[in-house]
Order: structure tokens, then sequence, then C-alpha cells
């Protein structure tokens, strides 16, 4: 099977991953912070190297980088955490669920509003403009993706930050396709809260996401609970970053999380992962685009960056195609992606859209039979 579903989770994951968890269920598996123990000290060493690493990968604070489940998690702490009653957001017409459906809550309880930001892939100053029509006196927050999981649309967070800052906004990034791939620094960028899972690509296993944020802003917490600190105390201490992590970690995922981000600096960083799947994708758009009834959707966003493609045949519905697809080899993802503002915005909501994601272990040889694989099921020779 060659796996070109990426943009879901990264798979293979690297050797080094699947040798930490091994080595963390065997060696050192105790619970981090609930014991003084030898076992647990090693545990707990083991969360903070990993924490300490990725506030180094993406320019932040040790103190102000939490653990989470997943990256929705780390979104809804940073929305819910962070929006105070009557507050409004902008969001952009690009974001995954993960965004719009706590804000859809939000907004249906009357606590938080929002409006969604048309983006421009060809025009920043459009983009802007729009932005501003948008701003309102209670507007608190503008918090975008940095790269659309549907189309690969890399969205100018730069410009977008400045924006915010210029209008005393706080400024979010859903980092869910772009962490480990884009170069991101938190204080570089102006981000106050950068949200990311740990199971894409930074190579982690399932079950990671993390929450950076600047000192701007210190969210309220989700739940409460055990933290291993101040344990005679009723009330949630307010240590960081402890306080955000009641319950007890996963603590296999972050020993494999941390072994990603080490497998990337063995990459050559995330500047030559990037070149290697924007190289693929461009040669799977270049081979697709001989195909007379395919509909491509590249032309959202700078092909110098695009690292996801999504495309459909129209007589075909996509989950027929992928399912074809899987049959003769190939993993993709077919529909709606969790992302319904995306597929509303580019009209390909009545059937969805194939997507293609690769990652450092595809080739371009599996690029290539790929797309002679979609050229003969379109040619009606694989049925």
């Amino acid at each position: 099977m060659i796996y070109l579903d990426n943009a879901a989770t990264s798979f293979p994951k690297p050797a080094c991953v699947l040798r930490a968890v091994q080595q963390c269920q065997f060696c050192f598996g105790a619970n981090p912070g609930r014991g003084g123990h030898k076992l647990a000290a090693k545990a707990a060493e083991t969360v903070f190297e990993t924490r300490q690493a990725l506030a180094a990968f993406f320019g932040g604070d040790v103190q102000r980088t939490v653990f989470c489940s997943n990256c929705t998690h780390a979104i809804n702490l940073a929305l819910k955490g962070s929006l105070k009653q009557g507050d409004h957001v902008i969001i952009s017409s690009l974001e995954h669920n993960a965004v719009l459906r706590p804000l859809e809550r939000l907004q249906a309880e009357h606590k938080a509003s929002y409006d969604v930001l048309q983006i421009d892939p060809k025009s920043t100053r459009t983009t802007l403009e729009r932005a501003q029509a948008l701003l309102r006196p209670e507007t608190r927050m503008l918090f975008v993706t940095h790269v659309s999981n549907v189309f690969g649309t890399v969205l100018p967070i730069r410009a977008l930050s400045l924006f915010a800052k210029t209008h005393g906004l706080l400024f979010g990034v859903d980092a869910a396709q772009s962490a480990g791939v884009l170069d991101l620094d938190l204080k570089r960028d102006g981000i106050d809260l950068l949200c990311m899972p740990g199971h894409k690509g930074l190579f982690g296993p399932m079950g990671t996401g993390v929450l950076l944020f600047s000192d701007r802003v210190q969210p309220e917490t989700l739940m409460e609970g055990g933290t291993g600190t101040l344990s005679l105390e009723k009330q949630q201490p307010q240590v960081l970053p402890e306080m955000y992590e009641s319950g007890t970690l996963n603590l296999t995922g972050i020993a494999g999380l941390g072994a990603g981000l080490r497998f990337i600096g063995s990459c050559g960083g995330t500047k030559a992962i990037c070149a290697h799947e924007v190289e693929l994708i461009r040669t799977l758009r270049e081979d697709l685009s001989v195909i007379r009834s395919i509909d491509l959707y590249d032309n959202l966003c700078s092909t110098a960056a695009q690292t996801v493609l999504s495309f459909s045949l129209p007589d075909l519905g996509s989950e027929t195609l992928a399912s074809l697809l899987d049959s003769n080899g190939f993993a993709v993802r077919a529909g709606y992606h969790c992302a319904a503002l995306a597929h509303t915005r580019y009209d390909t909501a009545a059937g969805g859209t194939v997507r293609v994601s690769p990652s450092i272990f595809n080739t371009k040889k599996q690029i290539k039979n790929f797309a002679f694989c979609v050229n003969q099921i379109a040619m009606r020779k694989i049925l």
C-alpha cells in the first residue's frame, strides 16, 4: 500500500519514534510527576525534555508549552479559554471544523460571535481589506489556519499577524498541516496561540497535541483535577504549564513526539521536508493535468509551498474514486475532510474531493504510479 494520507496522520512513523515508544513502555513507564522514585523521575524528565524541544522548535516559552490530547483539544483550549463574554472572532474561510464548531457553539450560547474572512489566495492585500471590513469594537481575536487541509492554501500569517497587532487583537493559528513542514516561530511570527497535533508533520503518535501561547494571553482551564502540584489545595494550581494538564499525561506519546522532533532534524529540518513534499506535489500536478476530465484544484495557493493537492473526476464520486485507488494500492482521503467552510467556499460541497498528501517517505516514482492509476480510472480501464 502506498500511503498518501499524511494530512490525516503521518505513516509510517520513523523507526526512532517506534523505539522511543517501546523504550518508554518497557523501561520507565511510570506516572510523571506522581512519585519520587527513579522511574517517575525518568518519566518526568522525558516530558520536560520534549516540552523543552517543542518550545525551542517553535520559538516559544517552556512554561507556556502545554501538552494536549490532539490539535482539536488545543484549539478548544485556545478559543474557549481566551474568549470572554461578548467577544467577537474573525476566522478564515478555510477553517477546519475544529475551529468552526467550538465557535458555533459559543455563538449559539450567546457567549461569543464570529465572522468568516474570505481568503483571496492570490492577493494578501485583498484579504486584509476584507479583514478590515469585518472589524467590530468587540473583536478580540483573529484565528486562522496556516495551511488548508483540503486545498493546501498557505495563508499569509505574518501579514495577518501584523494586522492583528495593529488592531490590538490576539492572533491564533491552527498549524495542523504546517507544524513540522513549514517554518514557524511564535515570537517572530507574532502568534499568541499556536495549536498543533503531534501525529502529523511532527511524526509523533496519535493522542498527542500541543498549545503554545505568548505572554499576551493566559487561557482559562477547560478542566481541573490532579496536576501533581499543590495537592492539598482545593483550587486548581495556577502553576504553568501544569495547570492545563490535569490527569495523567500520554507519556508514551510524548516520548514518541520528542523522537519525532529529532527525526525532523536528522532530515535537514522543515526546509528540506517541505522542499521534498513540494516537489512531489509539483510532479503530481503536472501528471494529473493531462487528464482531460479531471477537476484539479491547484490554483488556490502558491505552488512554491503546496504540500497538499485535491482533485475530482466529475462523473465519479470522490468516495468511489478513493475506493478504486485503494483497491489498486493507494491510500488517500476522500469526502469533506472535516472542513465544511473550505468546500463551501470553493463549490466542492456537492461531492467533496480526493486529497493527496505525501510525506518525506514517499518517492517520485510512487507519485507517478499514482497519477497513472488515476488516468487509467478516468479512461475506464480500471472499474
